[in-house]
């Protein structure tokens, strides 16, 4: 071996007995962290957001080593594809304003919820998914899965929940597209009765970016989720989105627009503030 690899044999003896170095010793405590925190985020998480869980256990590296200590163990996070939108806007029910204008920066919690639908195939045909986010701590606050995209099956659902966990005092935008869900007189009435000051806002047409944050949202529960899974039934998604959105999702993800902090942490921190003030 060593005449065919051109190594001198005193120098594979040396090399054979040599203690290994801080820097190899290093790189492989960092390995199995860096394994262990992809593996606990599905393989969804790239080298930016493992640097930033690496520094919460105590662990310093900088990115590029993250990154390349990443490639040299082939963890490859899962890649983004093309997300098809559908909306229904070819309706005759009034259209709200665009009064979000895509700020959404926001300063307080339920400043802004923003809403979105898609769908996922199951082996009994489509489920359709509709959720609503707080925009401030982009945490999912209601949700509903149902047979149909009538309006009793999506957004009516998804708000009565989130509406069962958060007390409206000060005025919410909600914004949403211009689906018929949304408009229908059926779901504007509820918003009307509403005991808080509710404002409806809709993304202007075909624009998908108006709506950006919910969109988002989707993306990240179908190419870290469900494009790895095969329902056979409506009832297996239901329990595995359920489990995707309440336990990893709003619990244990870190957030890149949150300073890399979970939902939860968020919260805490902006509950001290407020404290110490």
């Amino acid at each position: 071996m060593c005449k065919m690899f051109k190594v001198s044999k005193s120098g594979y003896y040396n090399w054979l007995d040599r203690v290994p170095s801080k820097r190899w010793s290093e790189n492989e405590v960092l390995r199995v962290a860096i394994h262990d925190i992809f593996k606990d985020s599905f393989g969804s998480y790239r080298a930016p957001r493992i640097r930033e869980e690496l520094l919460i256990r105590g662990y310093r590296a900088s990115r590029p080593r993250v990154a390349r200590i990443m490639r040299a163990n082939r963890l490859f996070a899962k890649r983004k594809r093309k997300f098809r939108v559908t909306t229904d806007s070819k309706h005759d029910y009034p259209i709200a304003p665009n009064i979000l204008d895509r700020d959404f920066t926001v300063h307080r919690k339920n400043q802004v919820w923003v809403s979105d639908m898609t769908y996922i195939r199951t082996g009994e045909g489509w489920m359709y998914i509709t959720v609503i986010m707080e925009l401030f701590h982009r945490k999912v606050v209601g949700w509903s899965m149902g047979k149909t995209l009538g309006t009793a099956d999506t957004i009516i659902p998804a708000w009565k929940m989130a509406i069962r966990s958060n007390n409206i005092t000060d005025r919410l935008i909600f914004h949403s597209d211009r689906g018929s869900q949304y408009a229908s007189y059926e779901f504007t009435d509820i918003l009307k009765e509403h005991n808080g000051p509710v404002v409806q806002s809709m993304s202007r047409k075909g624009n998908c970016w108006d709506n950006g944050v919910a969109e988002s949202f989707f993306k990240s529960l179908k190419v870290e989720w469900v494009y790895h899974q095969n329902y056979s039934f409506r009832s297996e998604a239901e329990l595995s989105i359920f489990q995707w959105i309440e336990t990893w999702y709003n619990r244990r993800r870190i957030h890149s627009t949150l300073g890399y902090k979970t939902i939860e942490e968020f919260e805490n921190e902006m509950y001290n503030q407020k404290s110490a003030a």
